[in-house]
């Protein structure tokens, strides 16, 4: 007797009572998609009376209405409906028919019914055996993946809680089991035949659900998804594969054992966190590449952690075996700027002919650091990039992978953060495949320690995406699933995930005793076949090569990975730049410098300014009803422009819309970017009378323009800017910029930050241009939404504040081009259009972190001339005082030097107390690198003057400690350099408005006060 376990089905069929009472309406199919009604078995006229039928002429066609009646009473006529409702109550042959106009006949008709049940007095043991049966498939589909045989090891600790049940448990008995039934339409058991027997049934039932595969897929909503995944799994002998697909897995099989176990012998030491346990990932990802490049896809960008890495980059991107053995040698110098990664974080770019497609394809392997997932959005963002660029917009031509671990992808947000950008319009990229590695265990942590969900891949069901389990000690299996997972995301372009189920055979790595904390599993592992071995032995078993062959096959691998071993020995100097996973073809010169170190002028003329300024105060769409206040808004920036001036929010239109209409794309993302969240942007416009009808101005600049891509994000710093640093990698010639709604909400995404944007270049020689907006300011809010935390991007910069540059005539873009990222906060508009547009005109490419104001958006001081804009003009790296001060140099007593927003409440403060001659306030607008040359000719000129820092954030905060030690530097240590600001705290900000309006006039008491540091200590 076959038994399940108790959670193949919580569906018990309905009694006598609730069918009939079930069957008095139209019965919905209670699965995907919401309420489906069953239609007929075959097309019959159910518009038919019954009265004609049942006059002893047509048997045949009352068991078809019967059947199309059980399935909906609404299918057929009404007359039907009270005959078969009656019949199925125990009505009396002749009286199951009633109609006013009384005919004879009735009795053979009912016969006909009943003899479809035997001798039973009625139907109603059918209507229950059917539903059982529908029930019992409907538990296969939907639980079956909890018995099926996944684990290589076969000791899982998933645990289901099922406890066996015979049949019985649906009504039927042991008697039911050799009785044939029809299959309802939501099956695809039957391939060519309607009706089978129980016992087949269940057997087909247990082939397709039970074995080394399990479907996670009736959860999907979509009707249509889950007839194709059935087909996918159910139809008889699907399941096949020709001789030649046999023979090259069992090569690509050969490729991915024998590559590991040479390393081992070579490099026994050395960790490479190999693959061994899992090595049907090759053939997997190679399966995957060639479905999809048959089906048109011509990129693949991927994104994986390091257990793996090295045999993906030898036998999938296709790295010279010779570039990966080098970089084991120890004594091997690095030529690339830059301290480098180890080899198993590196990344690749290859273009190659795929010989299953014969098409050209091009791969490209994301390097990534230790933080496992964190390269997800990254890939996706580059995915979104090559897609936007090459026109493909429904993802035929890119397509992205990731890998992931099992431990990771249960317990890392970042991933559930990435699922969530999957279909969003502007980060949609149309479908990826999800292949988990599920080594069973993380470091040394098990699943009932490390997740709370029975599989690692619950998280991907919040997007619908179907998951294939699979044991991956069977080669085929595996093939076949990753084949599926390929057409799958082909046809609906959608997520899918790939769960292949295996297990570490050297622990963490190979460095680690994973006997220690996981006794049973290695113990169980030790006496585990290799699935090489296993496979082998099957093929040689079938004649579908033979054990010469095969031995051939591996000396022919051996002797390549011997002769590239040889090669290796010759490679001195380790070049990075043989790695990179995102190239700039054109942009560099062939040696990857820049092709010169002048930045031309970054202003635009009179007539362009007029032009962008016009359409920015605009509403270039006919019939569009804006909202009476953005009319103010509008009509505000057009006197501005009349006026020859610009604010905030009207620079930053002009850097973007010049760029625009040179051919450059621009894209801005993040929370609430459209709008600004201060109110001031307003990129979007929306028709209040139209829903969904909106208008960027943007757009309409030039008929030649780039286009411009602003869009609001989902609630995460993490995935986003993951995305968009993805995005910025994939060509030099875009703008690319994310605002945080806050500054100090990029906390949430640090590990971007510190991991990727900070020393990308110095780990991996990846140049990238993003530029992060970051709302900063002391405004009496609170602790939170105040600092943009400048102190950790000032930390992380490279330059050296205890030595003085060598100053040349290309200094100001040569710094640029050492430092690993550029840090300012401008205090102008025309500072902020000049920097943004710097970002493009210079020819490297470097990250750029923008403190952003918030009350000087609309500061009435906070405006630039159109002069200050004009061609001839640059981004200013400081600007000096230009008062009283500066006519009178040798009168000043006090440089206070310092940045953004406070430079306002200086000079208000400085008129208020006449001080103007006294006191020089400078302006240091780009912070790092450091402009050393411009500060020392500041205080070459004040020589009579003290020095002072003054800013409004903590001491132990903001700037003080990253530009203190330059400005000493700078004055060869002459002269002290004092601070006024706050004291130290260990909040950004106190939460109380009257002191932080008593700590802002400390400090500025303490700035003005010329005795203030008489007898201190600097």
């Amino acid at each position: 007797m076959h038994r399940l376990r108790t959670t193949v089905a919580r569906l018990r069929p309905l009694t006598a009572a609730q069918t009939a009472q079930s069957l008095s309406q139209p019965r919905p199919l209670a699965v995907e998609g919401g309420l489906r009604t069953f239609q007929p078995a075959r097309r019959l006229n159910t518009s038919v009376a019954a009265e004609p039928f049942l006059n002893g002429t047509s048997s045949n066609y009352v068991e078809e209405m019967y059947y199309a009646w059980l399935e909906n009473p609404r299918n057929v006529h009404k007359s039907w409906d009270i005959f078969f409702r009656n019949a199925n109550a125990g009505a009396p042959p002749g009286a199951a028919y009633q109609s006013p106009p009384p005919f004879a006949g009735t009795s053979q008709g009912l016969a006909s019914v009943q003899a479809l049940v035997g001798a039973q007095p009625n139907v109603e043991k059918l209507v229950e055996d059917h539903l059982a049966v529908q029930s019992l498939i409907r538990a296969y589909q939907v639980r079956g993946h909890h018995i099926a045989k996944l684990d290589p090891l076969d000791i899982s600790c998933v645990d289901f809680d099922d406890a066996p049940c015979t049949v019985g448990f649906y009504g039927l008995a042991e008697s039911d089991l050799d009785k044939v039934f029809r299959l309802p339409t939501t099956t695809f058991i039957g391939g060519n035949e309607s009706s089978l027997p129980l016992r087949e049934i269940i057997r087909r039932l247990e082939m397709a659900y039970c074995q080394h595969i399990g479907v996670e897929f009736m959860f999907i909503n979509d009707v249509e998804q889950c007839q194709w995944i059935r087909q996918k799994f159910e139809t008889p002998g699907i399941m096949q594969f020709s001789l030649e697909e046999k023979r090259t897995l069992l090569a690509r099989m050969i490729r991915s054992t024998r590559f590991e176990e040479f390393l081992q012998r070579k490099w026994s030491s050395e960790k490479r966190f190999g693959l061994e346990g899992c090595e049907s990932l090759i053939p997997a990802l190679k399966t995957i590449i060639d479905k999809s490049s048959q089906s048109g896809v011509e990129s693949v960008i991927m994104g994986m952690p390091h257990r793996g890495r090295l045999n993906v980059l030898a036998n999938v991107i296709r790295k010279e075996l010779e570039q990966i053995f080098c970089q084991f040698d120890s004594k091997l110098e690095a030529a690339d700027e830059g301290s480098g990664d180890v080899k198993y974080h590196l990344g690749m770019y290859h273009k190659r002919m795929n010989r299953v497609s014969d098409r050209l394809i091009t791969l490209s392997l994301m390097a990534n650091p230790s933080h496992l997932e964190a390269v997800d959005p990254v890939v996706q963002g580059k995915a979104k990039a090559e897609q936007f660029y090459c026109g493909d917009t429904e993802g035929k031509r890119v397509m992205s992978i990731l890998l992931h671990g099992d431990a990771a992808f249960a317990g890392q947000g970042i991933v559930y953060e990435t699922f969530h950008l999957s279909d969003l319009p502007s980060y949609t990229t149309h479908g990826t495949i999800h292949v988990v590695v599920n080594n069973q265990i993380g470091f040394t942590t098990d699943p009932r320690m490390a997740r709370s969900s029975p599989y690692p891949t619950d998280v991907a069901r919040v997007v619908n995406a179907p998951i294939f389990h699979v044991n991956a000690d069977d080669p085929e299996a595996v093939m076949y699933v990753c084949n599926v997972a390929a057409e799958w995301r082909n046809t609906f372009h959608k997520d899918v995930v790939v769960d292949l189920v295996c297990y570490r055979r050297n622990g963490h790595n190979e460095m680690d005793e994973p006997m220690f904390t996981q006794p049973l599993m290695y113990k169980q592992i030790k006496k585990q076949k290799g699935v090489l071995q296993k496979f082998a032995e099957k093929v040689i078993a079938e004649g579908v090569i033979t054990m010469q062959e095969y031995e051939e096959e591996v000396a022919r691998y051996d002797k390549i990975c011997e002769e590239a071993y040889a090669r290796s020995k010759d490679e001195k100097i380790l070049h990075i730049k043989h790695w990179l996973d995102s190239p700039w073809p054109g942009f560099f010169t062939l040696e990857g410098q820049p092709k010169s170190m002048n930045c031309p002028s970054t202003g635009i003329s009179e007539e362009e300014l007029g032009h962008i300024g016009n359409i920015a105060a605009s509403v270039p769409v006919e019939d569009f009803t804006i909202h009476g206040g953005l009319s103010r808004i509008l009509k505000g920036r057009g006197n501005m422009v009349n006026q020859r001036v610009c604010d905030w929010a009207l620079g930053e239109y002009m850097a973007f819309g010049s760029l625009l209409k040179e051919g450059i794309h621009v894209r801005l993302s993040g929370q609430d970017v459209e709008r600004g969240t201060f109110s001031h942007r307003h990129h979007v416009l929306h028709d209040q009378n139209v829903d969904k009808r909106i208008c960027i101005p943007m757009n309409y600049i030039s008929p030649d323009q780039a286009p411009y891509t602003v869009c609001n994000s989902s609630l995460s710093e993490y995935g986003v800017l993951g995305f968009e640093l993805g995005f910025a990698m994939a060509s030099p010639n875009a703008l690319v910029l994310w605002e945080a709604q806050f500054g100090d909400f990029h906390n949430t995404a640090q590990c971007i930050i510190d991991q990727f944007i900070s020393s990308g270049q110095a780990k991996w020689v990846r140049q990238n241009g993003i530029v992060l907006l970051l709302p900063h300011g002391m405004e009496g809010m609170g602790p939170e939404h105040s600092s943009a935390r400048p102190e950790r991007f000032l930390q992380m910069c490279n330059d050296d504040p205890d030595v003085f540059p060598k100053l040349s005539e290309d200094f100001a873009v040569r710094q640029l081009y050492d430092c690993n990222w550029i840090v300012v906060n401008c205090s102008t508009p025309a500072n902020y259009f000049h920097v943004l547009r710097r970002q493009i005109l210079q020819p490297f490419r470097k990250p750029l972190i923008v403190f952003t104001p918030k009350s000087l958006l609309r500061h009435p001081e906070a405006k630039s001339s159109f002069d200050d804009m004009l061609p001839g003009t640059h981004f200013k790296r400081i600007i000096p005082d230009d008062g009283a001060a500066a006519s009178g140099p040798e009168k000043v007593k006090r440089i206070i030097f310092c940045t953004g927003k406070i430079y306002y409440e200086l000079t208000r403060e400085r008129k208020n107390r006449g001080m103007d001659e006294a006191v020089a306030v400078v302006r240091i607008e780009q912070l790092s690198p450091f402009p050393f040359d411009l500060v020392k000719a500041e205080t070459d000129r004040y020589l009579n003057a003290d020095l002072v820092w003054c800013q409004e954030e903590h001491k132990n905060q903001g700037y003080y400690d990253y530009i203190k030690p330059r400005i000493r530097t700078t004055i060869s240590r002459t002269r002290p350099v004092w601070y006024a600001g706050r004291d130290p705290a260990a909040a950004p900000a106190t939460g109380n408005k009257q002191t932080h309006l008593m700590e802002l006039q400390r400090l500025l008491d303490t700035a003005f006060d010329l005795e203030a540091f008489s007898g201190k200590l600097a």
